[in-house]
């Protein structure tokens, strides 16, 4: 169990660099394996408050691919959990703060890694509510008070924090896929 607490920042413009420098080690490892590299999570959306957490799912063609790409990301320093029971959508941990591995071999942005297969339903609702709040600043602001009002009330539970959330996400989502 996750014992650090649960600390929400405004947004903060470096997100997307830090995104971009793990996506370049990322890329140099896995070349043609990843069909795409996605930021995805709040630190993804432009003025939204989140945890300094970038979270990272790579897309990959097929479950085939999968024995390939955990061999890769243990070069880099990653260690494989499982699907963590949601489907096509592995998870992927981090054994220090130098990971990904690089020549520097300096501390790394904290960062969650996840493996996906194109056809994942996780990484399409992942790409679906991150573009859907790109496209309302209202629904930005609004997610934002609830994130920071879930983390002074959870702050020491990381679990019912992210369960407090699931309603919001959910509603979002079926608001554009029903409308």
């Amino acid at each position: 169990m996750n014992r650090k607490p649960v600390i929400i920042e405004d947004y903060n413009n470096e997100w997307p660099m830090k995104f971009q420098f793990l996506k370049g080690i990322l890329l140099n490892q896995l070349d043609s394996l990843a069909i795409e590299i996605e930021h995805v999570g709040s630190t993804s959306v432009p003025g939204l408050a989140a945890k300094p957490i970038i979270d990272v799912d790579i897309v990959i063609h097929s479950v085939d691919d999968l024995p390939e790409v955990i061999h890769r990301l243990s070069e880099l320093g990653y260690f494989h959990e499982g699907d963590l029971g949601i489907k096509d959508r592995e998870a992927f941990k981090r054994s220090d703060n130098k990971v990904p591995y690089n020549n520097e071999m300096n501390d790394k942005p904290e960062h969650h890694l996840y493996v996906c297969i194109k056809e994942s339903e996780e990484l399409k609702r992942h790409i679906l509510f991150r573009e859907l709040l790109r496209a309302n600043p209202v629904l930005v602001e609004e997610y934002g008070m609830l994130k920071k009002e879930l983390a002074e009330k959870y702050q020491d539970n990381r679990q019912a924090y992210s369960d407090g959330k699931t309603d919001f996400i959910i509603s979002a989502i079926n608001k554009v896929t029903e409308g």
